[in-house]
C-alpha cells in the first residue's frame, strides 16, 4: 500500500525546572545560593531526504515528542538540553497546520531542506538568578516552559520532469520499465498499477529525466470512479504529460475517444495540470501492423503522435528525445 498521506501530532520537550539549593561545605555556615536552571527542550524538525519514497514511517504512529530538558541541579550545575527531533520525509512532503485552518507551513521540495515546527520549552531559573542585595538567600525556583505543539497533516506530492497518463492497460508500466530501471507490476489486466511509480530515464550526453507512472483513469474519475485521481496530485509537479493510448484496446473502445476522457477528467480535476504541456504516445503499434489504423487515429487526433511499442522498444529512443526537449524548450 503506498502510504502518500498522514495526519499526526508533533510536540516539541519541556524545559527543565529550575533548582532550588543552597551552598554547603566545610567552614562556610551560611552559603549563598547555587541552583542551577533548567535546560531547554528540544526542537522538532522536518528534513526532506532522498532515501525515503513514502510517508509509511508514520503509519500507526501519530505522536511525536522531542526530549525534554533536564533539571538544573545545585552547584550552579545547569540541565542539559533536550535532543532535538528531527523527522525525516520523502522530498516533496508538504506540511500542514490542521489547528489553523490547513495552513501550509512549508513545501519540503529539495533536499536537506529543514524546517522547525515547534520549538522547545524555555528552561527554568534557579534560585541562583534570583539572588540579590535585598534577596541574599532566595528559596525558589522556576518551572520549565511547556514546549510548543501542532497537530498536522503532511501531504506528499512525487516530484518527477513527465508524469504519464493514461487509461488502465494502456502500457504505461511497461513503458516505465523499458525506458528505465523501475520495476513496476505488469499484468494484462486493468489497475495493475496501485501506487506511482518513478523511473529515471538516461540519455546520451549524460542527459536524464524522472518519469512518473500513476494508476490509470478511466471516465467518472473525477466522482471517485477507478483509482487515478487518488494519484493525479503526484503529477502536478511535472513540466510535461505524456498521453499514453492504446492502438487496439481490449475492450473495444476508441483510442480518439480514450483520449478525449482523458483530457475531460484532467480538466475537471485542475485546469491547470491540463494547461500543461502533453506529448501523445500511441502505444502497441506492434499489434496493428495494418499502419491504416494507425494513421486514421493520427489524422482524427490532429496532433503530434509518436508511435511506439513498448514491449519490443520500437519508437522509444525518439520519444525520449522528444520528452527531452519539450523539457527543455525556452
Amino acid at each position: 500500500m503506498f502510504f502518500d498521506q498522514a495526519k499526526i501530532y508533533v510536540k516539541a520537550g519541556d524545559g527543565g525546572h529550575g533548582c532550588v539549593s543552597l551552598h554547603r561545605a566545610k567552614f562556610v555556615a551560611k552559603g549563598g545560593p547555587d541552583g542551577g536552571d533548567g535546560g531547554y527542550g528540544g526542537h522538532v524538525y522536518f528534513m526532506a531526504v532522498d532515501d525515503l519514497d513514502t510517508l509509511i514511517d508514520f503509519n500507526g504512529k501519530m505522536k511525536w515528542v522531542a526530549k525534554s530538558g533536564l533539571p538544573g541541579e545545585g552547584c550552579n550545575r545547569h540541565g542539559a538540553e533536550g535532543d532535538d527531533l528531527i523527522i525525516r520525509v520523502p522530498v516533496g512532503t508538504m506540511l500542514f497546520d490542521r489547528d489553523i485552518d490547513d495552513l501550509m507551513i512549508k513545501d519540503l521540495t529539495e533536499v536537506g531542506v529543514k524546517v522547525m515546527v515547534c520549538k522547545g520549552g524555555k528552561g527554568g531559573k534557579g534560585n541562583k538568578s534570583f539572588a540579590g542585595p535585598t534577596r541574599q538567600t532566595p528559596r525558589f525556583a522556576t518551572d520549565g516552559k511547556v514546549g510548543q505543539s501542532r497537530n498536522l497533516r503532511l501531504e506528499l506530492k512525487l516530484i518527477a520532469d513527465v508524469g504519464l497518463l493514461g487509461m488502465p492497460n494502456a502500457g504505461k508500466s511497461t513503458l516505465v520499465s523499458r525506458c528505465s530501471a523501475a520495476r513496476p507490476k505488469i499484468a494484462d489486466y486493468p489497475f495493475t498499477t496501485l501506487e506511482p511509480v518513478l523511473g529515471i530515464v538516461e540519455l546520451r550526453g549524460y542527459r536524464r529525466f524522472v518519469m512518473a507512472d500513476i494508476p490509470g483513469i478511466i471516465e467518472g474519475a473525477h466522482d471517485g470512479v477507478g483509482l487515478g485521481l487518488d494519484f493525479l496530485r503526484h503529477i502536478e509537479r511535472t513540466n510535461v504529460l505524456a498521453h499514453v493510448l492504446d492502438t487496439q484496446p481490449t475492450d473495444g473502445s476508441d483510442p480518439v475517444d480514450n483520449y478525449q476522457v482523458l483530457r475531460n477528467e484532467l480538466s475537471r480535476y485542475s485546469p491547470v495540470l491540463a494547461a500543461k504541456p502533453e506529448i501523445i504516445v500511441l502505444n502497441k503499434i506492434d499489434l496493428a501492423p495494418e499502419s491504416d489504423i494507425i494513421e486514421d487515429i493520427k489524422s482524427r487526433l490532429g496532433k503530434k503522435v509518436y508511435t511506439i511499442s513498448a514491449v519490443s522498444g520500437q519508437g522509444i529512443r525518439e520519444l525520449n528525445e522528444a520528452i527531452w526537449q519539450e523539457l527543455h524548450e525556452e
